[in-house]
């Protein structure tokens, strides 16, 4: 039977209104992503001969590390790492916390109270408003940015207030310009740097004003770090619990995937706040049974190799200096990021005696079925879109081929800014 013959049972009547209650499945919106991926589509169709360029995609193009994808071998052929891991084995949460002294200074984690593992950054996400959320509470979350602890505070019936990312700000909050009244009834506060679309870094300096605002106010700061060791031109890796009293107001999550190409094994941590970290585990445990043992114990091998992360990090580094130059040759105004693997731009008003991009989505629509350049429109502040710097390419001297061939491809139109 399709869908449409179940959508006329009583089966339709009973979701939640959560996720649209009787009306769910009927909704005709085409969301973001949806449109990128028909519109991949459809130009690999008018133009099969024709290589599509994907500066869309949001993970690494390579494989893990080899030292780590051993490891894995190796575990997993141990019978006594076949079982539930529960709220996590020790190996991996003593490495997460040398991981946090070694790469980024962090003193005095405790590993067996302050730190957790989790089975990826998205799921810590969605499960920490269970933590914390009652009808009517806040949680403050920036855009463009990254939607799931906001998602789940609405589906615990919270509240979401937005903080716009704003160029003229270096891309970061501006704390005075959340409403009193917002601040009293937030419970969560969500940041994260390097962000998410944007490639901003955060300072130890904006950090330390965080802490200041959320020992005030009574929020708990939740900062998502999943691209922090990936930072450039001598910028150092920092994190958030660097940072003095850090750990008084709340936690810090990270994540193998990005800076590790671990973005399918689906392992992460919690650390920090020893209460945040103990309720995580408590809601945690309700809701999986804990990553593979071998996957944990492959990942401890990585945390405690972080120059694994420092040639992951050389390589976008060099990417990114290639697709600055030239899209700046092109008359964009891109700035290479201190951090991720993400550079943000504004997109053009439109083309010399031709179309206009009202939007940052008109214009990513126009790279990918015009030039089969794929991009990710962010039109929540301003109009921009996100290049990522993981398009497939083996060597210097394919990525310079693609480079080229992004700019031979757009240097047949003039924009206009």
């Amino acid at each position: 039977m399709s869908i449409e013959h179940y959508q006329n049972t009583y089966i339709q009547n009973n979701f939640a209104d959560r996720i649209g209650g009787a009306n769910y499945g009927k909704d005709t919106a085409i969301y973001k992503f949806e449109k990128i991926k028909r519109a991949k589509a459809q130009a690999k169709k008018d133009f099969p001969n024709v290589e599509l360029i994907d500066l869309g995609v949001g993970e690494p193009d390579e494989m893990a590390d080899a030292g780590i994808v051993a490891k894995l071998a190796e575990e997993a052929a141990k019978p006594e790492n076949r079982g539930y891991a529960d709220n996590g084995i020790p190996e991996f949460k003593a490495a997460a916390a040398h991981y946090l002294k070694e790469v980024f200074h962090v003193e005095g984690i405790n590993p067996e109270t302050e730190v957790l593992h989790s089975i990826g950054s998205k799921p810590a996400l969605a499960m920490l408003p269970s933590c914390f959320i009652n009808p009517g509470d806040v949680t403050i979350m920036t855009v463009p940015g990254y939607p799931v602890l906001g998602t789940h505070t609405k589906y615990l019936g919270g509240e979401v207030y937005n903080v716009e990312l704003k160029k003229e700000n270096n891309f970061l909050p501006d704390l005075d310009s959340i409403p009193e009244d917002i601040a009293k009834r937030a419970k969560l506060f969500y940041l994260n740097y390097p962000n998410n679309p944007t490639g901003a870094s955060a300072t130890s300096e904006f950090f330390s004003e965080v802490v200041a605002w959320a020992k005030k106010h009574n929020v708990i700061i939740v900062h998502d770090a999943p691209y922090a060791a990936l930072t450039y031109d001598g910028l150092k890796p920092l994190s958030f619990l660097s940072v003095p009293g850090a750990k008084d107001v709340g936690v810090e999550l990270h994540s193998l995937s990005k800076s590790y190409n671990m973005t399918g094994w689906r392992i992460g941590f919690i650390a920090g706040n020893p209460l945040v970290v103990k309720a995580f585990g408590d809601v945690k445990d309700n809701n999986d049974s804990g990553q593979f043992i071998a996957i944990q114990k492959a990942a401890a091998y990585g945390l405690y190799n972080p120059q694994i992360t420092e040639r992951i990090a050389a390589k976008y580094s060099r990417r990114h200096d290639m697709l600055v130059a030239a899209l700046n040759e092109l008359g964009f105004k891109a700035e290479k990021p201190k951090g991720s693997f993400f550079l943000y731009v504004e997109a053009p008003k439109g083309i010399k005696g031709g179309i206009r991009f009202n939007s940052g989505e008109d214009f990513s629509q126009y790279l990918i079925r015009e030039k089969l350049i794929s991009s990710v429109p962010w039109d929540d502040a301003g109009h921009f879109v996100r290049f990522s710097v993981t398009f497939i390419a083996s060597g210097e001297e394919d990525e310079q081929r693609v480079i080229n061939e992004i700019k031979n491809r757009l240097s047949d139109v003039e924009f206009e800014f």
